[in-house]
């Protein structure tokens, strides 16, 4: 997929106008003091109120990711299971670094229209594709090619800015409370994530749980020391409506940021499901690992989150 220049233009304008109202760019969002304690937004259980499985999941081959993303989510029972005419969507991808999507550091675009377009179908009132990039958002988006797939689909680009910010309540082992897209998460009614499957040089594996990393703000370094546990109370953290997981292609090597499209494996899957452990395992084992392996997916199962036995689930293969 080639980005479109309008639709680039229109991504610009909106990235600057956002950068001019920061008053410092999107530096500030990363340095912007931290709440690390005290009250701060609950996150819902972005299932409420749904006829949805808890632990159902689904996997299809992806030579074509529209059309497998699109059979995944019939396997589940369709987009409308997951989200309700009138609904907002949030959805949030990987898109933390600039490079295009040959490098396999950020989602497939073509994985992200298809996931926009399906929420339009099902009539969302709003679809907001966010994440809060390591390096500059505007260039994140333009350059990953997600920005272009999120308006050719009918969503809308929220890049980070001041007015979505606020503390995030955790709860969790490492963290209580975390400045992060507290805003944003408050005015959806659904949560979708879409995460990469690509290796990680400290955690082993970026996937479905480490994705929510990029809601946070500021100071998000320190967690490096005890990454496996704090990515262990994301996912206890966050409950979403429903996960996406593109595995059309894997960064195997120099994860996260890849930079070489040598590290990136044509891997040809698509996996959904609602339990992110379970998701996690099975986006391991594409890679060629064991889930055992990884420390925050053995963190997460301990805690209950989800089981890495994902063939468990008997997932639908289409």
């Amino acid at each position: 997929m080639r980005p479109d220049r309008r639709s680039f233009l229109t991504l610009v304008a909106r990235a600057s106008a956002a950068t001019v109202c920061l008053g410092g760019g999107y530096a500030l969002l990363h340095e912007r003091p931290v709440r690390r304690g005290g009250e701060g937004a609950r996150l819902p259980d972005y299932r409420q109120g749904l006829d949805s499985p808890a632990s159902a999941m689904a996997v299809s081959g992806a030579a074509d990711p529209g059309s497998a993303v699109r059979r995944v989510v019939e396997a589940m029972g369709g987009m409308g299971r997951f989200v309700r005419p009138g609904e907002r969507v949030l959805i949030k991808p990987n898109v933390g670094f600039d490079r295009p999507p040959s490098f396999g550091a950020t989602t497939s675009p073509a994985v992200v229209l298809a996931v926009v377009r399906l929420c339009k179908e099902a009539g969302a009132r709003e679809v907001m594709v966010a994440d809060n990039p390591i390096n500059n958002p505007l260039r994140c988006f333009a350059v990953s090619q997600i920005g272009t797939a999120v308006e050719q689909g009918g969503g809308t680009v929220m890049l980070p800015a001041a007015s979505h910010m606020g503390p995030i309540a955790v709860a969790g082992e490492a963290i209580q409370t975390w400045e992060g897209l507290a805003g944003l998460l408050e005015r959806a009614d659904r949560l979708i994530g879409i995460p990469a499957v690509k290796d990680h040089n400290l955690a082993g594996l970026s996937a479905t749980m480490k994705n929510w990393y990029g809601f946070l703000a500021g100071g998000r370094n320190s967690f490096h020391q005890k990454l496996d546990v704090v990515i262990a109370d994301l996912a206890g953290a966050f409950v979403p409506t429903l996960v996406v997981v593109d595995g059309t292609r894997a960064l195997v090597r120099n994860g996260p940021t890849g930079g070489r499209a040598s590290d990136v494996v044509a891997t040809e899957q698509i996996a959904a499901g609602t339990d992110q452990v379970a998701l996690d395992a099975w986006a391991a084992e594409l890679m060629g690992r064991r889930a055992s392996d990884v420390p925050s997916i053995m963190e997460a199962e301990r805690r209950g989150v989800g089981t890495s036995l994902w063939r468990t689930l008997n997932p639908v293969t289409t």
